[in-house]
């Protein structure tokens, strides 16, 4: 059996192909169930299946007796759940098998196959795909522990490595600059001017961070109180601006407008009425809304749109700079999930078997001669040959029937079931549990 992927990303892909593809949860569930058929039942090319889907990426995970038939029957699989052509996406694909697959998976659970590098959004999605697979019964013994590392690895790599520090986006950015202006953003307002998509973006990271008071100031009223709504806010009218600026210490402005809608004098005269206390602003709008005099006046911190993408490609710099730290976790636990799925062939599983009885048998018979004294050579073969015929007997049938099941749809679940038994895993097994 291999563990094979079929997948495409914001890498190969672009949105209007991966939109296609794109598996929201209701349908989500309904794909898993019919996998889980595939893969439970009748002769098919799949034994287990998983599927991990988000704005960026759709794969599905398999473990199937022969790679190219099983790669095949995901591919189907994918086309046909979605209603799409083949043709219409089969430039985009990747596929990959054995190690490969599983390095792949470990590397988007560790977030180093991300549109935004060390995004910690991903390791929840491949945390609720697990979750999905294993409630539908699509998934089993090998792509659970397979969920499970990439899972650790996800944690290692954000816990070990500096892969998701730094705000990485202009919404993370704005609030992390204004915790450093004023610390506790319990008592401070937040003015929100424009109610689109960054302004939002933005606001719920502030909400987030237990801002204060939120003010909604937008052209169109009803988008203001729709937003005022979501975050507890109050609304003011638009020609208000220069009234609200004197009440609030963080302003975001995400306007359409075709000029500036905060000018210098009216922010000169909302500082004095602010007795100079800081006022920080987020100016994301294009064209900008504050004119840029504004960020030279004293006790303004003003940050447009240019000033917050720069900072958000530094701290990205610095996460790349993380990449060899985290592949050398991928690496490491890469080693130690192929040793533990190479165990799972019926000959090493049969010789770690033996193993263990013999040294079961050999400790148990050394305890047992002490206890009976002196014994002569002719007694203690005996004893010996007693302890070697029971080893022998216990063994034989589990042994002849793992032999039988080895080039089965399910020899691997006989195995695996045998080492889990017999506490075979020493890496793993003998430790307790795996993360």
């Amino acid at each position: 059996m291999e563990i094979i992927v079929v997948g495409l990303n914001h890498e190969v892909a672009p949105v209007e192909v991966r939109e296609k593809l794109a598996l929201p949860e209701p349908s989500l569930r309904e794909a898993l169930i019919s996998l889980a058929q595939k893969a439970g039942h009748g002769d098919g090319p799949l034994a287990e299946g998983a599927i991990l889907s988000t704005c960026n990426r759709v794969e599905l995970y398999g473990l199937a007796m022969d790679s190219q038939e099983g790669w095949n029957e995901l591919v189907g699989f994918l086309g046909s759940t979605c209603q799409i052509p083949f043709q219409d996406f089969e430039n985009y694909l990747y596929l990959y098998s054995g190690e490969e697959a599983a390095a792949h998976l470990f590397s988007v659970a560790a977030g180093i196959n991300s549109m935004v590098i060390g995004e910690n959004e991903v390791l929840g999605q491949v945390r609720e795909a697990y979750r999905l697979a294993s409630a539908e019964k699509a998934i089993g013994p090998i792509l659970s522990r397979l969920f499970r590392k990439a899972l650790r690895v996800g944690k290692r790599a954000r816990t070990e490595t500096g892969i998701s520090r730094n705000a990485s986006s202009v919404s993370s950015i704005a609030v992390e600059l204004a915790k450093s202006i004023f610390g506790d953003l319990s008592t401070c307002r937040v003015l929100i001017i424009g109610a689109g998509e960054m302004s939002e973006q933005a606001l719920r990271r502030l909400m987030a961070s237990d801002v204060g008071e939120v003010l909604v100031i937008n052209r169109t009223r009803s988008k203001a109180e729709s937003l005022a709504r979501e975050c507890g806010g109050r609304v003011i009218d638009f020609d208000r601006i220069g009234l609200a600026l004197w009440q609030a210490d963080i302003v975001i402005s995400s306007t359409a407008a075709p000029d500036a809608v905060i000018h210098v004098q009216e922010m000169r005269d909302a500082l004095y009425m602010r007795r100079n206390r800081p006022l920080f602003i987020i100016d994301i709008a294009v064209p900008r809304d504050v004119e840029p005099e504004v960020g030279k006046l004293e006790n303004v911190y003003l940050y447009d749109i240019d000033d917050l993408e720069h900072l958000v490609q530094a701290n990205i710099d610095m996460r790349r700079k993380e990449i060899p730290k985290v592949e050398a976790i991928v690496a490491e636990e890469l080693r130690e999930f192929s040793a533990w799925y190479q165990a799972l062939d019926v000959v090493p599983t049969i010789s770690d078997l033996r193993q263990h009885a013999d040294q079961i048998r050999q400790a148990e018979l050394n305890k047992a001669l002490r206890r009976l004294g002196s014994l002569d050579q002719r007694q203690q073969e005996v004893v010996k040959a007693l302890a070697i015929g029971l080893v022998n007997k216990l063994l034989h049938n589990p042994t002849v029937r793992l032999k039988d099941h080895a080039n089965g749809r399910r020899g691997y679940q006989y195995a695996e079931a045998l080492r889990e038994l017999f506490g075979l895993d020493a890496p793993e097994g003998k430790s307790g549990k795996e993360v």
